[in-house]
């Protein structure tokens, strides 16, 4: 396991741009002045980066301590029976793997998208035999070294339960869950308030995929407004809306994992980020101090 988790945002934040700021480009360099060691770069509208802007990003990354993913389109949908919607769905996995490739990104997270007017379970096998072309794909264009990650859902209608996502996991070699805490807390109706339902997410990780995984798992975290449907609006720390973020940082800092969590606040992620680590530290350090 690595020695510390890794914080940054999920693209670039308000201050960022605040700050005089304008390119993608700037992001690697900027994280480092916040001390932040971790950013999602999202084409989740599409994969429209050059080839050098993507290696200069990468370089960038590498020069300032900055370990990068990719967040690829929300237009993914591995359950569809359309074979336009297919193809597409194949184009956009294959592009957002080049990108991470050009950038040195080891992991590229997706949404596996909606069941459609099919079964829930027949959604998922459609979806599973879809990802594993997508996974031949990957292997024949020299991408098997970078991880794919199927992200947990907000809503009812999305694939993306814990236990889905694990199933897909299974599937292969470096396919890793991307486990959204904010998410969870939408879908289940506000669940995920307590350090035990946390510490049960990572023990169902370990028991199903290892603990290497379990202990190094990709999250994304941000408050969310949700309704009966579940997810409804990302907010902020300085918002009232949850889930907390304290119990699953001293879940973290208890069990010495050392994820790697992508805040999704609305326009503070970074900040949001930031305040993260700095719990995260105290907790390691009150955790040293009482062994």
């Amino acid at each position: 396991m690595e020695s510390y988790a890794s914080f940054g945002p999920a693209g670039n934040p308000d201050a960022f741009y605040l700050a005089g700021h304008k390119a993608s480009l700037e992001m690697p360099a900027w994280l480092q002045t916040q001390g932040l060691t971790a950013y999602e770069y999202q084409c989740s509208r599409g994969v429209n980066i050059k080839e050098e802007t993507a290696r200069n990003i990468g370089s960038e990354a590498r020069l300032h301590g900055v370990k990068l993913s990719i967040h690829a389109p929300y237009y993914i949908s591995l359950a569809t029976n359309e074979p336009k919607i297919a193809e597409n769905t194949l184009r956009h996995f294959m592009k957002a793997l080049e990108t991470a490739a050009w950038m040195g990104a080891d992991r590229v997270v997706f949404h596996i998208g909606g069941p459609g007017k099919q079964a829930r379970d027949t959604a998922i096998e459609v979806a599973k035999n879809a990802f594993l072309r997508v996974l031949e794909e990957r292997e024949r264009k020299g991408f098997a070294h970078i991880n794919l990650a199927p992200e947990t859902m907000g809503k009812q209608n999305q694939l993306g339960s814990v236990a889905e996502v694990l199933s897909f996991c299974k599937l292969a070699a470096h396919v890793i869950p991307a486990v959204d805490f904010g998410h969870l807390h939408a879908v289940t109706g506000g669940l995920y308030t307590k350090a035990a339902e946390y510490a049960a997410v990572f023990e169902q990780v370990s028991k199903e995929l290892g603990a290497e995984i379990a202990g190094n798992l990709h999250i994304h975290f941000s408050k969310i407004e949700f309704t009966k449907a579940g997810e409804k609006k990302h907010w902020t720390f300085a918002d009232s809306f949850g889930p907390p973020h304290a119990p699953l940082l001293a879940v973290c800092a208890l069990k010495h994992f050392t994820p790697r969590i992508i805040c999704e606040s609305a326009g503070t992620q970074a900040k949001d980020a930031k305040d993260m680590q700095e719990l995260y530290r105290s907790l390691l350090v009150q955790r040293d101090k009482d062994v």
